[in-house]
């Protein structure tokens, strides 16, 4: 047999392992076509909502939002530490991170995964000929498809720069080979797209009753609106959007205490935009495992780093019920993460909260020098914290202020490292690997593009520097 043959054979294993790695994932998947014909996979309302199911159940997985892609931005920050023993982990610490390194390979596999499920639905439910599958369904449903999809574009440009931009089914283990990557500019508008396509199919805000804060609608499609403008330093439209979210009082809110959007078993809270839900046991978050300690059943593997133990325990942040209770202590030495604490594992994924947008449209109109508004959005999240309002007057203060808010308001949610990544000031604060007394380099922003995929598609190219 050829290398090439034996490659494309181990890239196609490797993608059905992701496909069926949890019990959470047990829902319809999409074959390739010499497993199942294509046209036999959605045929009926049934099968499109549970094809759908298995898009969120791709979103949840162990190796996208359930932990492995979560733990990029954590270990990458300068919040959490490895308490283990694998190098590959540590790397992202060190800011070392290599093209063999497993946790990318994974989260690039698994977005695509993610991807992939909601190019079925994209294509397959418009032509679907069943009465229960209702127009505004059939809407609903490739709306929800958009809106995954680009979540998933999303995460991969912001996670390694430009990517291939696929948007038809995989049907066999190559079908979609020789796809040259997109620049980060072209894929953050590949999400603008699918945003675009995916608002209108939604359900109208104003005609529904409920607030689905498990699933897309309209409203997650503003947030990541909001958050992709922050990205693009449109800041005139970042905070557009999100005052969208700000201003439905009546549905989104800035919960107090603190703690009250997480703590006793809490969920679903006005405080959430978008969530991931997960029963404990046909599908069960592994957060839980990777923040406890050994008494609570879990390994500690990451851990809040000394830094942030201080900044939480200590004035003016260590208010009661406030941030200090994301971490929690077994001794005086030893800190642990305290989000996820739910046995078995059921506490949910945070993707979007109301915190976020109020600190979007902070920095968005600090970045246009509207700084009393600004201070406005900064110190209601502060407020909600327990804390005083920031003294901060100029712009640069101002952005500073915001900058560690954001650090301790998501301290162990995945903001901190793409925070550092998007503006440029991972180089200021962290030295290069290689060189202790110099920067960051700024390639290092992005991270490599896993060597198992260069291994099988030649049109793909490595990030500079790597």
């Amino acid at each position: 047999m050829s290398t090439a043959y034996l490659k494309t054979v181990a890239l196609f294993i490797g993608i059905t392992l992701i496909m069926s790695v949890s019990a959470c994932e047990s829902f319809l998947d999409v074959q390739p076509r010499e497993s199942v014909a294509d046209d036999q996979t959605i045929t009926d309302q049934k099968s499109a909502a549970t094809a759908l199911n298995g898009v969120y159940s791709a979103l949840a997985s162990g190796g996208y939002y359930g932990t492995s892609f979560q733990s990029i931005g954590y270990l990458t920050g300068d919040n959490v530490q490895w308490t283990g023993t694998q190098s590959q982990v540590q790397e992202f610490i060190n800011h070392n991170v290599r093209a063999d390194n497993a946790t990318i390979s994974t989260v690039w596999s698994s977005i695509y995964v993610t991807i992939n499920r909601a190019n079925h639905i994209i294509r397959s439910v418009p032509a679907v000929g069943d009465p229960l599958l209702t127009e505004a369904l059939r809407n609903q449903y490739v709306g929800e498809a958009y809106f995954l999809r680009a979540l998933a574009y999303f995460d991969l440009a912001r996670t390694f720069g430009g990517v291939p931009i696929i948007t038809e089914p995989t049907l066999t283990a190559t079908s979609n080979q020789g796809v040259a990557r997109a620049t980060q500019e072209e894929t953050y508008a590949q999400v603008l797209r699918d945003l675009e396509a995916a608002e209108p199919l939604l359900p109208n805000p104003a005609a529904v009753t409920t607030n689905d804060r498990y699933r897309a609608t309209r409203k997650t499609v503003w947030a990541l609106k909001a958050r992709l403008y922050l990205y693009q330093q449109n800041w005139g439209q970042a905070e557009a959007y999100a005052t969208r979210l700000i201003s439905d009082n009546a549905n989104y809110q800035l919960v107090a205490p603190f703690n009250a959007w997480f703590a006793n078993n809490a969920r679903g809270t006005r405080e959430s935009v978008f969530e991931l839900f997960y029963n404990g046991t046909t599908e069960v978050n592994n957060h839980r495992g990777q923040w406890q300690p050994t008494a609570n059943g879990g390994t500690r593997q990451w851990a809040p780093n000394q830094a942030l133990v201080s900044l939480l325990t200590t004035a003016p942040n260590n208010t009661p019920n406030g941030r200090s209770t994301l971490i929690a202590a077994t001794n005086s030495t030893t800190w642990y993460g305290n989000l996820y604490y739910r046995s078995p594992g059921s506490d949910p994924s945070y993707i979007f909260r109301i915190a976020e947008l109020y600190l979007i449209r902070a920095e968005a109109r600090a970045q246009q020098g509207k700084l009393t508004d600004a201070l406005t959005d900064l110190n209601a999240v502060r407020t909600r914290a327990g804390l005083a309002a920031s003294a901060a007057t100029t712009q640069a203060a101002v952005l500073l202020a915001i900058e560690n808010e954001r650090r301790l308001e998501f301290a162990l949610e995945p903001h901190r490292w793409f925070d550092l990544a998007r503006t440029g000031r991972a180089t200021a604060l962290f030295p290069d690997p290689l060189n202790a007394s110099a920067p960051l380099p700024s390639f290092r922003l992005v991270l490599p593009v896993p060597i198992s995929q260069l291994q099988v598609d030649a049109a793909l190219t490595q990030n500079e520097g790597y």
